[in-house]
């Protein structure tokens, strides 16, 4: 499948978990991508590249918005244009309000909310000038629901489909869409992490799985980063093309309950 080729993708956050295997999906379908993280870069960008199309890194912080004008300035550069803009980086913090560090609390509003405002300002215009773009947030469920201790997160995440809403608002009569993607329980790193904690506490691998699953997410199975790639590419598609706006949930039935 090569309905990309020509087209050149930035996604957030993609050196490993979710972004890596949306950047793995965007490839396949033929674009170019630009690779973002503090992960192993060279890794990432070997794994990419095996779809026989051309990618580079950019190790932006996406705390800072100096860094994030270096990196959208170095995709066009390197690549002429932003065709898919794909926000995905972001951090987590889990505390009560009251003991929630104030700098977590800027930080995680910074990397989670503001630099997909500072990617998408810096990305319309060139979209604009070349009459079609695509840009997914990706969410959470958290942007739908709330759970404790997850001030922040839920705030920024709340915060990003308002972000998406305005954007594909401004964009409605132009071959700009704008969405966001709002995933359940996906096993990233740190969601395994989190399941060896439990496991460490004396649980089973598999119960802890189970259980971990089972406080959320109705299907009992976990999101894969590949699923939310086909999902990704599904937007960037002729058929996606009166998608705006939208908060797609793939979350095993978590906001359904």
């Amino acid at each position: 499948m090569t309905i990309l080729s020509g087209k050149t993708a930035l996604v957030t956050g993609s050196t490993s978990g979710i972004g890596l295997g949306i950047a793995h999906c965007l490839a396949a379908a033929g674009a170019n991508l630009v690779l973002n993280g503090f992960g192993d870069a060279q890794q990432a960008l070997e794994a990419v590249r095996q779809h026989g199309h051309e990618a580079r890194h950019h190790p932006a912080d996406m705390s800072k918005p100096e860094e994030i004008a270096a990196l959208m300035a170095f995709a066009e550069s390197e690549f002429g244009a932003v065709d898919i803009l794909v926000n995905n980086a972001g951090i987590q913090h889990v505390a009560p309000v009251e003991e929630f560090p104030p700098e977590r609390w800027d930080s995680i509003l910074a990397i989670n909310l503001s630099s997909a405002f500072h990617t998408t300002r810096l990305a319309l215009p060139g979209m604009r000038r070349r009459d079609w773009g695509r840009i997914v947030n990706i969410a959470s469920v958290h942007g739908l629901v709330a759970s404790a201790q997850k001030s922040a997160y839920v705030a920024a995440k709340h915060g990003l489909l308002g972000l998406t809403k305005v954007v594909a608002l401004e964009t409605a009569q132009t071959p700009i869409t704008c969405n966001a993607i709002c995933p359940g329980w996906v096993l990233t790193p740190l969601v395994q992490q989190q399941i060896d904690a439990r496991v460490q506490a004396g649980g089973d691998p598999a119960a802890a799985r189970h259980d971990l699953l089972a406080e959320k997410q109705p299907s009992l199975e976990f999101v894969t980063p590949e699923q939310l790639g086909a999902l990704v590419l599904f937007l960037c598609s002729d058929a996606a093309s009166q998608v705006r706006g939208a908060a797609w949930n793939m979350d095993g039935g978590w906001a359904a309950q």
